[in-house]
């Protein structure tokens, strides 16, 4: 059959690593890129004789996404050992939760569509296994290296309800959680450094047909990118095999973003091959009252509420409004100038263009520019009184970003105030017209085609006579009023 006589259902599982100072059940530093094994302690290498203790701020995080995407919190949670045997867990087992989470039945909006999700809970992150030599596989690989500072790490695993039927919806919905875990302050979810993990179960059916097929699970995928590559490729895969009369195997794959293919690791896990058990070193989660009510006053506007402010308060488009909430810090900034004073539809467009091009450029984050958010409602005022030409204030804001000097203090420094003096200026249109006679007869006999040929040629004389510092505006219309003057 066609691949659009097939039916994708697509479930995702979300690994968050949480913002935390420290790690989930002892107090080794939470960071990212210290010395290979430097973070670790008794506790995460779960060495003999060591106890865990639970981090509190993980809880507080746990309720407050809890609070964010509607979820149920039940009275009690509890910790299990999820038993296995790989290199990048000392121990041999993760303390994670299993049949009694901290989270259940919440849900998320994308697009309009609601997205059901199972559950959210709470677990240890694993150490990290780098395979060295060959292309960097466990298959080909000289030797393997792992570094433990990941391991205990606090994670939420956010697992979705088999509800997503498209790669791009699966795309909006990682794109829409990742913003509201930055917006509600529990991760940095940075995906390029593994704060942010992706896992997706995929299984097509054809179109009617209600019972479920075979799924596959592709772990691990670290960028928006590959999400939606990854799932595409799988669903493809699937509908060939079935079209050929074979049959999918639940299995385990892998994702390789090079030759963009899901590639065969292991047969599926059950949850019975884990053994679970109840977590003996650890008493159940119980949180207060005043916990939840802590957690939900903490919850501050969510990206879908703050897109509709940015287009029904500021005028601006729905891209600008998505683009502001999804980049991390944007949106923070682009507040913070309007409060100071920006018109909020010019703080948008200068946000989304000049200033986002200079954190892709260099990799900053809108909190650490140079320039401060009340620098861009200066440069803002300054378009907007005239003191500055858009083509002017471009440079003006590229040296503030890389220099941090204020608009003003730019514009002193290199002499750019644009003049508007509507004096001053007719007077300069005054000359360039009586220097350029000619040309002016040649405008006023001439037909349209003539007229704006002429016509452009005034204006560039007008602008080399004011050396580019002449508002365009004014000059545009004081150039219109003389020449459509009686002669």
């Amino acid at each position: 059959m066609p691949i659009a006589d097939y039916e994708p259902v697509i479930g995702l599982e979300v690994h968050c690593e949480l913002a935390t100072a420290t790690k989930l059940f002892c107090g080794c530093p939470n960071e990212f890129g210290a010395e290979p094994n430097t973070n670790v302690c008794p506790v995460c290498l779960g060495l003999p004789g060591s106890l865990p203790v639970l981090n509190e701020r993980v809880v507080e995080f746990a309720l407050r996404l809890g609070a964010a995407l509607h979820f149920d919190v039940p009275p009690q949670s509890i910790f299990h050992r999820k038993n296995y045997f790989y290199p990048d867990m000392p121990k041999d087992y993760q303390v994670s939760q299993y049949d009694e989470p901290i989270c259940v039945d919440g849900w998320l909006d994308v697009d309009g569509a609601r997205v059901g999700i199972v559950r959210a809970h709470m677990e240890e992150d694993t150490g990290k296994t780098v395979h060295m030599g060959g292309g960097g596989r466990i298959h080909d690989a000289e030797y393997s290296l792992v570094d433990y500072n990941r391991a205990g790490v606090p994670l939420m695993e956010i697992v979705s309800q088999p509800e997503i039927t498209s790669a791009e919806q699966a795309r909006a919905y990682v794109s829409e959680l990742r913003a509201v875990l930055e917006a509600i302050g529990v991760s940095d979810v940075k995906m390029e450094e593994g704060s942010m993990r992706v896992d997706a179960n995929v299984s097509i059916r054809p179109v009617g047909v209600s019972e479920l097929g075979t799924r596959t699970e592709i772990k691990n995928m670290n960028s928006l990118r590959s999400l939606t590559r990854a799932v595409e490729y799988e669903i493809e895969r699937q509908a060939e095999l079935l079209d050929a009369g074979d049959r999918v195997v639940q299995e385990t794959r892998h994702w390789n973003e090079e030759d963009g293919r899901t590639h065969s690791m292991r047969s599926k896990e059950e949850a019975f091959d884990y053994r679970y058990f109840p977590e003996p070193d650890l008493v159940p989660v119980a949180p207060t009252d005043d916990m939840r009510a802590t957690a939900r006053a903490s919850v501050p506007e969510l990206p879908a509420a703050r897109r509709a402010r940015y287009v029904s308060e500021w005028g601006i488009s729905e891209h600008d409004a998505r683009v502001l909430v999804e980049v991390p810090g944007l949106g923070d900034y682009a507040d913070a100038a309007v409060v100071a004073g920006g018109v909020p539809v010019e703080v948008a467009k200068w946000s989304t263009g000049e200033v986002l091009g200079y954190l892709n450029e260099t990799g900053l984050s809108p909190e650490v520019l140079p320039l401060a958010p009340d620098g861009l409602a200066e440069l803002v005022g300054l378009v907007a009184d005239g003191t500055l030409s858009r083509t002017m204030a471009k440079d003006v804001l590229d040296e503030g970003l890389r220099e941090g000097k204020r608009p003003k203090e730019v514009v002193d420094e290199r002499g750019l105030a644009q003049v508007s003096d509507e004096s001053e200026l007719g007077r300069a249109v005054d000359d360039v017209l009586a220097a350029n006679a000619s040309t002016v007869d040649e405008w006023r006999a001439g037909d349209d085609k003539v007229r704006k040929k002429k016509r452009g040629f005034l204006m560039g004389e007008l602008m080399k006579a004011m050396k580019g510092k002449g508002n365009p505006a004014v000059l545009n219309r004081l150039l219109d009023e003389r020449l459509d003057a009686p002669g």
